[in-house]
């Protein structure tokens, strides 16, 4: 084994915990802070990649000479459309489930499957993918025998930034105060004047949202099709509950550490038996530590 060989490795474990960190964090934000069980986060991701392959037709048809931005305004596209579903699907379903988990999590299973169904009409069943830009092809070399993709580096520098802009929010803003106050203690925030039920939108369009980001940032890496979600679900809700529910430092290490443990794992074993030990190795930590890895202390 090549320290280029480890090298590489290393990286493409940093391309996985890209796009589980994107989908995490907006589950974490569901699922976490909201107790909402949404299985169809992974559609959500593939709404985002749908955006962001709709975005490039139309510069590729009507604005040629602007092609070279085409993803940037994708992500933007991709962000703005799932929110705005996911704020609809709040309004008009989620909200009436918040107290039945259970049913919540048929609810969110069914509208997965319909979801998929809709992919399938409208894309059609073969997967779809986008043209890398200009400017983020080739790659980097930092040493012989090791080269870098330059969009897998924008993919992660892309997930640094949605992290930062998401603690700022929650951290920095009057909405995140408003948000951290609804989940910590409804009853309390509602008497303080907190309107609870806009809060609870704004909190899972934003989920929502940054689930298109993921799918957006999916784009870059591999096709898209009706499937999609599917194969990315089970794993962000491992990398949740791996790194506590209620913490979102917590699922963004969760999500490093699984990416990389899988990664250096397929060195050694095939992809599935890779993933079968990271899945022994997760249950194995929570048998030990139930809230999860890096879950936030708290007085219970």
């Amino acid at each position: 084994m090549t320290l280029e060989t480890v090298i590489t490795q290393v990286f493409t474990g940093l391309s996985l915990f890209t796009v589980l960190a994107l989908m995490a964090i907006g589950l974490a934000i569901v699922f976490g802070l909201m107790g909402v069980i949404n299985m169809a986060h992974g559609e959500l991701m593939a709404l985002g990649a749908y955006m962001t392959y709709l975005t490039s037709i139309v510069f590729s048809r009507y604005l040629p000479s602007l092609q070279g931005i085409y993803f940037l305004v994708g992500i933007i596209v991709a962000f703005v459309v799932t929110a705005a579903v996911g704020l609809l699907l709040e309004r008009g379903m989620i909200r009436f489930l918040y107290t039945r988990p259970l049913d919540t999590l048929l609810a969110t299973w069914g509208l997965s499957l319909v979801l998929q169904q809709f992919y399938r009409h409208v894309f059609g069943p073969i997967d779809v993918s986008v043209p890398t830009i200009g400017w983020l092809r080739g790659a980097w070399s930092p040493m012989p025998g090791v080269e870098i993709p330059l969009s897998r580096i924008f993919i992660i520098v892309l997930t640094v930034a949605v992290a930062l802009a998401l603690f700022l929010f929650l951290f920095r803003s009057r909405w995140g105060l408003r948000i951290r106050a609804v989940m910590q203690n409804r009853a309390m925030a509602g008497a303080a004047g907190i309107n609870t039920e806009r809060v609870d939108a704004v909190t899972f369009a934003l989920g929502c949202g940054i689930a298109g980001i993921a799918g957006s940032a999916l784009t870059m890496l591999a096709s898209t099709g009706p499937g999609t979600g599917q194969q990315y679900i089970v794993d962000t809700f491992i990398v949740v509950v791996f790194g506590g529910v209620e913490s979102l430092l917590g699922t963004f290490l969760s999500a490093f550490s699984i990416g990389q443990l899988q990664s250096l794992a397929e060195l050694l074993l095939s992809g599935s038996m890779a993933k079968a030990s990271i899945l022994l190795l997760v249950i194995v930590v929570l048998y030990f530590r139930p809230n999860g890895l890096f879950a936030n202390k708290v007085r219970r």
